[in-house]
């Protein structure tokens, strides 16, 4: 069984979300595992970030600053396997620093390091052979994003060599700002799910307990990023003691819904 089968064999999982070299990593990663975080996703800082909002532009700025790159992720991401050998691990972010020195080098690396999956946000499901097939040869999964306008018609072309989960981005827009209603969101997994036999995350505008509690009652995982980077934000390296406090508020409540559903 993988890490992403595992982690969402156990109910509704908390997927969480942090840039790259904003603040002390480590020890920030450390914390969101200690929360009771289900899978990471790692950000991979990047000068023009298409997707984004303000906080984790700001992230992005202040990783770039510090002079991350490439190559230190991966030492991040090793050590992080070495720390937490159960726990999946994804990469996220843009084309150009996952294919700058081919998709071979940057999947092997994945693979080495111990990643379990990439989310590319700017390389569509058609373009597909710019990164999916190195990926998939190196074992790592590439999960593909499905949103409000993904139609009926290009879905499985979306679903068409997607591993680990499928992520879907509730609103149109970028990240932080908006949350979708929540009869779209459940209109939308249930839709997705039909679909695919792949577990469904729902992320975007996730901040507060409540909200990620009630999204977890139809959907396989909860995506939350703005509102930890928030946190790194304002405490710079002493983030952790508070992401870990935040994270079990969050996770209570994604683990809670399903019994309160049932």
């Amino acid at each position: 069984m993988t890490r992403f089968a595992s982690a969402f064999a156990k109910g509704p999982a908390l997927i969480a979300f942090i840039t790259a070299g904003d603040g002390d990593t480590a020890a920030n990663l450390d914390a969101l595992v200690a929360g009771g975080a289900d899978v990471i996703e790692l950000g991979m800082p990047f000068t023009d970030p298409m997707a984004d909002g303000p906080a984790i532009q700001a992230a992005n700025l202040r990783s770039l600053a510090k002079g991350t790159t490439t190559g230190d992720i991966f030492a991040m991401a090793a050590a992080f396997r070495h720390r937490h050998p159960d726990v999946p691990l994804v990469l996220m972010g843009y084309a150009n620093p996952m294919t700058a020195r081919g998709a071979d080098w940057f999947a092997a690396e994945c693979a080495k390091a111990g990643v379990d999956g990439v989310i590319c946000v700017d390389i569509p499901s058609e373009e597909d052979a710019e990164l999916g097939p190195s990926l998939r040869a190196a074992g790592v999964d590439l999960i593909r994003l499905a949103t409000p306008t993904t139609d009926p018609a290009r879905l499985p072309a979306v679903l068409d060599g997607a591993g680990g989960f499928l992520y879907y981005v509730s609103v149109a827009g970028i990240t932080g700002l908006q949350q979708a209603a929540q009869a779209s969101i459940e209109e939308a997994v249930a839709r997705l799910k039909a679909a695919t036999d792949l577990p469904v995350a729902v992320g975007f505008g996730v901040r507060t307990p409540e909200q990620a509690a009630e999204i977890a009652k139809t959907a396989d995982g909860v995506v939350v990023g703005s509102a930890f980077v928030d946190i790194i934000a304002a405490h710079g390296d002493g983030a952790a003691p508070h992401l870990e406090a935040f994270t079990r508020t969050l996770a209570d409540a994604i683990h809670r819904a399903k019994e309160i559903a049932a």
